[in-house]
């Protein structure tokens, strides 16, 4: 498996000159890299202007592996060539570096750019991706790339150390400013440190490179986000969801992360960077925020492709069920209010949110029979969506990343009451949706007072809960968190609820008994239930090989808008749009007013009639787009004429190689990943008048453009609602 690597932006705070005339400082061989044991210059050349010098070098690492492993590889060095391209006019250097040690077994290439900061050109950024496949190192290849990839991150570690040790050096010399080049500026010549494998030399050219492919230094002198964006605020709001223009300014620095998102290693940050890319160009720009998408790598212990799964089907949930919109539409029934028995109360000594459930005073089963499942499920969503935002105002409070909050539950008066049957089927629904859809938001969970009934509900709900949130429980029976390691560790003192002999009045309710006059029968929980989940304005669709899904629509005006917003859920699909002149088949209209077929057998419709001929009965309007499990797709279409246009998800088929008629391995895996033949996406279309678009004509700007344009779409209040996504 290729395992690969993708940096921040890291920024330094000096001009490029500077920064290229200490890294300069690091050749032949750098004390502060041990590996490194020398490099040679095979090639130099520049143009006639002196603005630009390519240099390539080979380098000799001097690797950290088992004393057997080398005996074994028969070498004693491991050799890599670099080549870097420093343009001077352009304020530019990059370096392309591969192994040449072993190149038949081992492939490791990198490629580095150092450039001017676009909104300040008097610091310097620095990016860089890395790749490493193993082929085959005489059955030692889990061992290679484990000793690879953590010298190759310790490295990127030491970079900060290097780049400030070579700065203060220049800075002891007297020598602060290097002028920039100018096509009339003579070479220019710095002193070099004496090295113990050349003598000591004056370069009669500014020739600059970092160290090779697996040492780079890449860590930025301190500077925060706010310094770049002017403020935090400008990057955060009340959504999961941020909508990023794709621009170079949209990359994540170094700094930002560890301002906002906390310490990473190196392959953390570059499993962030990369999952984050991944969603930019699959999700047309409309992507969950940092830290919403770290928490999905945190719980995959920073695996990209189980991460990615997760997260993509959580993003499907939370757009089909609204749930971006849920703190502005989800309002709690007066009996929750005064009966549910949880609240937020300040925060906890990290300057975590707390949140306080007193448990044992609740009227679950009350509670259930007056509202239903659904609706206790809506309220706890709610409760986690509140406590992001939390999380994000007290990162900025704080100035530190805070990304969990704590949960205190008080189980004094918990009886065999609370293990009615239905109340602990609904708690395992809650568990269940708060597991898939909030995962690593739970920092730290005091359970208080636990009485001798709590092993029997613990047994019940435990299975149901990750192991790695199971972890973050601490258990207190009777009066035990009175005591030393207990609420006072987690807690000011200041701040313990009354209720828990403390000095701070909660106003958590107290709860009791739900009156039996609120109950509701099983006949009206049932619809609330089915009409609070369903009530969607996206439909789902399965698409089966040779049977594709297709939505007909009636345009009775010409330079009309039909706009759409669907998700593949599962599996790959070629969506087309198709216009005729007559109708497949008899029409209805709907309550909108619009004329749309809906399904006759279950979620998979079928209209084009086989006998139909493309070109004679009907015609494409759009070129075919191919949209990937996973993805996200908006787009537009500004109707040319009256009649029928019909919306086509088909199943793709993998294209056989046209050299062979054998398949491809990519074709082989594709079909056992799905074997059923079954794609699934959930859609939602609009046609909207000329005059109510307001959308981005770019985004499928007419049947002319086909889908190369295809980008996320802000059209009427109406879609935008539909889309689930707000700007951070």
């Amino acid at each position: 498996m290729v395992q690969k690597y993708q940096s921040p932006v890291r920024v330094y705070k000096h001009p490029f000159e500077l920064v290229m005339a200490a890294y300069e400082r690091r050749f032949p061989t750098c004390h502060l890299i041990p590996m490194f044991v020398a490099s040679d210059v095979v090639e130099e050349e520049g143009n006639e202007e002196g603005s630009t010098n390519r240099v390539e070098r080979r380098c000799a690492l001097d690797v950290d592996a088992p004393r057997l492993l080398k005996r074994i590889a028969g070498v004693d060095y491991v050799y890599f060539i670099q080549k870097n391209t420093l343009n001077r006019k352009e304020r530019t250097l990059h370096i392309e570096s591969h192994n040449e040690t072993f190149s038949n077994r081992v492939i490791i290439s990198e490629t580095c750019c150092y450039s001017v900061h676009p909104e300040n050109e008097d610091w310097t950024c620095f990016e860089q991706t890395a790749s490493l496949d193993i082929k085959s190192f005489f059955g030692f290849e889990s061992t290679v790339e484990k000793i690879a990839m953590k010298q190759y991150a310790s490295s990127i570690k030491k970079g900060k150390e290097i780049i400030d040790f070579y700065l203060n050096e220049l800075e002891d010399e007297g020598i602060i400013n290097v002028p920039r080049w100018t096509p009339s500026s003579p070479p220019v010549s710095l002193p070099r440190p004496t090295s113990l494998f050349t003598s000591p030399t004056v370069l009669p050219k500014l020739v600059v490179t970092p160290a090779v492919s697996i040492p780079l230094p890449t860590d930025a002198k301190d500077i925060t986000r706010q310094e770049i964006e002017q403020d935090s605020s400008t990057l955060q709001a009340d959504s999961l969801t941020e909508i990023l223009p794709g621009t170079p300014e949209d990359k994540l620095d170094a700094d930002y992360i560890k301002r906002y998102l906390g310490d990473l290693t190196p392959l953390q940050e570059s499993c962030l960077i990369r999952l984050r890319k991944w969603l930019q160009e699959t999700h047309k720009g409309k992507i969950p925020k940092d830290e919403h998408i770290l928490r999905f790598l945190r719980a995959r212990d920073f695996n990209m492709e189980k991460a990615r799964e997760i997260l993509c089907q959580s993003l499907t949930w939370r757009k089909q069920h609204q749930v971006d919109y849920l703190l502005e539409t989800w309002t709690s029934p007066q009996v929750l209010q005064d009966y549910y028995t949880g609240g937020w109360h300040h925060h906890d000594r990290d300057g975590r949110p707390l949140y306080v459930l007193r448990l044992g005073q609740m009227d679950t089963k009350g509670l259930v029979r007056a509202l239903g499942e659904e609706s206790l499920l809506r309220h706890v969503l709610s409760i986690n969506e509140e406590g992001l935002r939390r999380c994000e105002e007290n990162t900025k409070v704080f100035g530190r990343p805070i990304s969990c909050w704590t949960c205190l539950v008080d189980l004094e008066g918990l009886n065999m009451r609370h293990l009615w049957r239905p109340g602990v089927k609904a708690l395992l629904r809650i568990i269940e949706v708060v597991e898939a859809n909030y995962p690593e938001t739970l920092g730290r969970l005091l359970i208080l007072r636990a009485p001798r009934v709590f092993p029997v509900l613990w047994t019940l709900v435990s299975p149901f809960i990750d192991e790695n949130t199971r972890k973050k429980f601490l258990i207190y029976a009777g009066n035990d968190y009175q005591g030393p390691g207990g609420l006072v560790d987690y807690i000011d003192k200041e701040i313990i609820p009354d209720f828990l002999a403390g000095e701070c009045m909660c106003e958590v309710p107290e709860g009791g008994l739900v009156p039996k006059s609120m109950y509701r029968t099983a006949e009206e929980l049932e619809n609330e239930d089915v009409r609070m989940w369903t009530e969607t304005i996206y439909q789902s669709a399965s698409v089966f090989k040779g049977a594709p899904h297709e939505l007909l629509i009636e345009i009775i005006d010409a330079s009309s808008v039909i706009t759409w917003d669907f998700d593949m859920c599962k599996g790959d699909v070629v969506f087309n749009i198709y216009h005729s002149k007559r109708a497949p088949q008899p029409l209805r209209k709907d309550p909108l007013g619009a004329h749309v077929i809906t399904s006759p057998v279950g979620n998979n419709v079928q209209l084009i009639d086989k006998s139909w001929m493309l070109g004679q009965d009907y015609s494409m309007v759009e070129t075919s787009l191919t949209c990937k499990e996973g993805e996200s797709v908006q787009g537009s279409h500004i109707t040319r004429w009256p009649g029928f246009y019909i919306l086509q998800w088909k199943f793709h088929n993998m294209p056989a190689c046209s050299a062979t008629n054998l398949p491809r391995v990519d074709d082989v895996l594709a079909t056992l990943q799905v074997s059923s033949h079954k794609c699934k996406v959930m859609y939602y279309t609009e046609v909207l008048g000329s005059e109510d678009f307001r959308g981005s004509m770019t985004s499928l700007e007419s049947s002319h453009s086909g889908f190369s344009q295809l980008s996320a779409v802000t059209t009427s209040s109406s879609q935008s609602q539909s889309s689930s996504m707000i700007s951070r």
